[in-house]
């Protein structure tokens, strides 16, 4: 995202866009690819909520929140492109905000990586959760990337 000091985004966290709903797609790549062709679409506002349940010392994937969403809606997937920026609009919002915080650091991209578009970018994520007890290792020579060290057995089950 871009200009984020000239955005609301509690605003934009508020803002439903008619969701939830589904999509059926038809796109046998798409069906292939992510298992069947019922799509739901989870509103921003959800984003957040489940982000809040993330308790100190414990990380999830976006992945992992999409799965669950599905699961709950009786979908067969996500829509992978609003998850991603639905989680940026709740960090973002969450740091906008003064109380009713979001610990959106604890919100990984897949395989644990940090993410760029969080507030702070990389530098303030890792610092937030090196201090709750996660290792951040650098993976690469030029196109580095931070992850957490064995996210997936700090990972928090949703149900």
């Amino acid at each position: 995202m871009a200009n984020e000091d000239k955005k609301d985004f509690n605003a934009m966290l508020h803002d439903s866009k008619d969701m939830p709903k589904f999509q059926i797609i038809t796109d046998e790549k798409s069906i292939k690819k992510y298992g069947g062709n019922k799509m739901y679409f989870a509103p921003p506002i959800e984003y957040d909520r489940v982000m809040k349940k993330i308790p100190y010392g414990k990380v999830i994937t976006v992945g992992k929140i999409r799965e669950y969403f599905a699961k709950q809606n009786g979908a067969d997937f996500t829509e992978p492109i609003t998850a991603g920026i639905f989680t940026s609009i709740a960090a973002w919002a969450s740091y906008q905000r003064s109380d009713d915080e979001t610990p959106y650091w604890r919100t990984l991209k897949a395989n644990g990586e940090l993410n760029t578009k969080y507030p702070g970018g990389i530098k303030a994520q890792k610092e937030k959760l090196e201090a709750e007890g996660h290792t951040i290792i650098q993976k690469g020579r030029t196109n580095i990337r931070y992850f957490v060290k064995n996210y997936d057995k700090v990972l928090y089950e949703l149900s």
